[in-house]
């Protein structure tokens, strides 16, 4: 080794949570409260807010964000439901339909610019793409609906159901990226998990995820009693109702925006 190369600076880990919810959907905690914690809190470079079927939590956030000169830096994105389990869209500022099929979704959000990353899969506790379909699309290989990362740190009792099984079989078969992230729907659990990247920035994340050199870290899993009995049982109400109310309200506002145009276009009248 030359004399140069043992003097180059190590290379720096920044840390970043991909997989956060608010209370725009079924988070406990509204986006202000939520980035005030993680300021406080964390030592996270980089986050995203993914709430479910609906892009306008991060979009909120984000403003929310521009406002509050943090010191982390922030990406949009949202938990799709797709028909075989949830999807990360994450870099993605537009809305996507949910209940499509896992190749369309996919598909869709390499479209809007984003990356599509799997979280807690395999998992019988909540809707996850499971084993079969993952491997159903890595078999066509077609870089357009290939899932750009997988989710194998996660403490949720989701991710944790399958977390072992998942981190086995991408890296012995499938050899996406890895993530780490909390899942966080209560404050409290934010970075909790984390993906670990070459760099500080969203750039330097993206960079990182699309040369599969992330790191997933699982920190640990925040006491239910720290939570509290109360809480958890009013989250669980918001999480039953969310994604139905959500895609509904979606398929709501595609008719509406269609009943507009055609208004405008003379094809439907009074």
């Amino acid at each position: 080794m030359s004399a140069m190369s043992d003097l180059r600076p190590p290379v720096r880990f920044g840390a970043a949570d991909l997989h956060l919810h608010t209370s725009h959907g079924d988070g406990m905690a509204d986006a202000a409260t939520l980035l005030d914690r993680i300021e406080a809190h964390t030592d996270l470079d980089v986050i995203a807010i993914t709430d479910h079927d609906d892009v306008r939590g991060a979009l909120l956030a984000r403003e929310v964000h521009a406002r509050g000169h943090y010191r982390f830096a922030f990406v949009p994105g949202i938990e799709l439901t797709t028909r075989s389990g949830h999807l990360l869209a994450l870099w993605v500022d537009e809305p996507l339909a949910p209940l499509r099929p896992l190749d369309e979704t996919i598909a869709a959000i390499h479209r809007a610019g984003g990356l599509a990353v799997i979280p807690h899969p395999m998992s019988y506790l909540t809707r996850s793409v499971g084993q079969r379909a993952i491997e159903r699309l890595l078999a066509i290989g077609d870089p357009e609906v290939t899932p750009d990362a997988i989710e194998v740190a996660n403490p949720s009792p989701a991710g944790r159901q399958a977390g072992a099984k998942a981190r086995h079989l991408n890296r012995t078969r499938y050899g996406l990226a890895e993530t780490g992230s909390s899942d966080t729907h209560f404050p409290e659990e934010a970075g909790t998990a984390r993906t670990l990247f070459p760099g500080h920035t969203p750039e330097a994340l993206r960079a990182a995820l699309l040369a599969k050199a992330t790191r997933p870290a699982l920190l640990g899993a925040v006491p239910l009693r720290r939570i509290g009995a109360r809480r958890l049982a009013l989250q669980q109400v918001r999480g039953l109702s969310t994604t139905p109310r959500k895609v509904v309200a979606f398929q709501a506002r595609r008719i509406a925006a269609w009943r507009a145009a055609s208004t405008e276009s003379g094809e439907v009248r009074a």
